[in-house]
This record gives structure tokens, C-alpha cells and sequence, in this order.
């Protein structure tokens, strides 16, 4: 893959962590206190359901267990840690805790898909995480014991679910929609019970809960996650997983632009450092080699 084509693909890719650092405002400031469960529920299963009404394509052989771990790793749970750790903290703060993925990444690629872990990634790595702090911690940020347990699972969750996309593939034939349909299904399902079981439904709901939801589901979810594993099986898993800084550069730019929140030299300098972590991390097009052409050969003058 040529260099530009893999800076429009990673690029594009981005947009989806991107899209998810708006999940912080909409859940403060759009949805029902109180209901993280409701929320990964609705975000996850219609949007999943769209998609196989409209693929109409099942698992098949092997594929019913993957499909279930890829939706329980990339959706069920990640959704559920990751509304979890917004409620209980604040949204740079869940954003900082859940920062260490790509350290989780780097890990499991080393030991699954037989990476290499090189001094540049651990580079990246911590320049990385150290850009989010600088980016998101506010002075009076608080601290709350399940927000960041919430966070840290949240991150293993997703860093697994990455590694293993990678490491199982797409099945042959079956298109990108299918695929995310499975998944967003699969962790929908899973939610459901759980959500029954764990959380009383809302006594009613405002146009602009709804609105939320709507937003969450079809933005956030069906294409933000078509644009995640259209990228996961064009870049290394490593690189991947470094776009999901996206999430707290973006909701640290919402905050600031909608919920009146100062933006200190210090954050501008953490932005640099994330930018500059993921620009690091990415692949660069291996050069071609080119082999000399032979020497011409003299001819003789009769």
C-alpha cells in the first residue's frame, strides 16, 4: 500500500475513535442519568439489527463462536465499561484511563499475532499516554474507584477485540456490513438480560434523550463501526489501536466548544504529543527495491 493510501486509510479509520470522544458530551448532557446499560443496549442492538435486515446474511461453521466473541469483546462489553467509566468520571478523565489500550495492544499482538514489539511503539506508547494527561486532566479532576476499574476493563475489552479481528479475519464472502451486523447484534443480545436485570427503565423520555440515542446508534455505532473494521483489516493492529486517541483530542475540542471548558497551553501541548504518538505509530510504505539494469552491450562496427 502506497504512503497516501495508507494516511487516507488511517485518516479515515480515525474518524470512528473520533466520533466515539463525542460519546462523553452526549451521555452528560443528552441522555437519562443513571442508565449505562440502556444506553450500550440501544447503541449497539438496533443499529446491529438494521444491518442483518439488510444484509441478510447468518454466521456459519466456526464463525457463530467468533462472531459471539468479536460482539462480546468489541461491543457488549466495551460499551458497557465504557458508559460505565463516563458516569463515574469525568469525560477526560475515562478518556485518560482508557488510553493505556494501546499498551494492551502492543502485548497482545506480541504474544497472538507474533508482532514485534520495537523501541519506537513503547515510544509511542508513552508519549502517547502522557499527551492524554496533559490533554484531558483538569485540575479538580476526580478520581472514582469503579469509573476507573470501569476504564481499565473498558481498554482490555477493546485492545482484545482488536487483536483478535485481526487475528481471525473476515470470513470470505461476506461483506463489511454483514460483518459489523454480527458483531453489533451479538452484543446487543448480550445487553439485553443484563440491562433488564440490572437497571429500571426510564419513566419516560425526552425528545432530546431520544435524540441521543438516535445519534449514538447511527452515528456512533453503524458507521462509526464500519469505518473501525474497514480499518482493522487494512492497518496493523498496533497502528489501529493508537487511532483511538482520536476519542479524547475530540472530546476535550466538544468540551471546549459546548461545555465552556478552558483549553490551557498545557492541553494544547498534550494534543501535540497525541498527534505526534500517532503519527509515530503508524506503517510506512516499504520502498521497493529496484534492480539495476544490466549494462548495455558494446557493439561491434563492421
Amino acid at each position: 500500500m502506497s504512503s497516501q493510501r495508507l494516511a487516507v486509510t488511517s485518516a479515515v479509520t480515525a474518524l470512528a475513535p473520533a466520533v466515539w470522544g463525542s460519546t462523553y458530551l452526549v451521555t452528560t448532557e443528552f441522555l437519562p442519568p443513571d442508565r449505562p446499560l440502556l444506553a450500550s443496549t440501544l447503541r449497539a442492538l438496533p443499529a446491529g439489527l438494521v444491518l442483518l435486515l439488510v444484509t441478510r446474511t447468518l454466521p456459519k461453521g466456526i464463525w457463530w463462536w467468533r462472531a459471539v466473541v468479536l460482539g462480546v469483546l468489541n461491543i457488549g462489553a466495551f460499551f458497557y465499561f465504557l458508559f460505565l467509566a463516563a458516569y463515574h468520571l469525568p469525560g477526560g478523565v475515562a478518556a485518560l484511563v482508557m488510553s493505556v489500550q494501546p499498551m494492551i495492544v502492543l502485548l497482545l499482538s506480541a504474544a497472538l499475532l507474533k508482532d514485534r514489539i520495537q523501541p519506537l511503539h513503547i515510544a509511542s506508547c508513552l508519549l502517547g499516554a502522557a499527551g492524554v494527561a496533559l490533554l484531558v486532566l483538569q485540575p479538580h479532576a476526580g478520581l472514582d474507584g469503579l469509573g476507573v476499574v470501569a476504564g481499565l476493563l473498558g481498554a482490555l475489552s477493546m485492545a482484545s477485540g482488536i487483536v483478535f479481528t485481526k487475528r481471525w479475519g473476515r470470513p470470505d464472502g461476506v461483506s463489511l456490513l454483514t460483518f459489523t451486523g454480527w458483531q453489533l447484534t451479538v452484543g446487543g443480545l448480550v445487553l439485553v438480560p443484563v440491562t433488564l436485570a440490572g437497571e429500571s427503565l426510564p419513566e419516560h423520555l425526552t425528545w432530546r434523550n431520544i435524540g441521543g440515542f438516535a445519534y449514538l446508534g447511527v452515528i456512533g455505532a453503524l458507521i462509526a463501526y464500519v469505518l473501525w473494521f474497514r480499518g482493522l483489516s487494512r492497518l496493523p493492529a498496533l497502528a489501529a489501536s493508537f487511532l483511538s486517541f482520536a476519542s479524547p483530542l475530540c472530546a476535550t475540542i466538544l468540551g471546549y466548544l459546548f461545555l465552556d471548558e478552558a483549553l490551557r497551553p498545557l492541553q494544547l501541548l498534550g494534543g501535540l504529543a497525541v498527534i505526534a504518538a500517532v503519527v509515530l505509530a503508524q506503517p510506512r510504505a516499504r520502498k521497493r527495491k529496484t534492480t539495476p539494469a544490466p549494462p548495455a552491450r558494446a557493439t561491434s562496427r563492421v
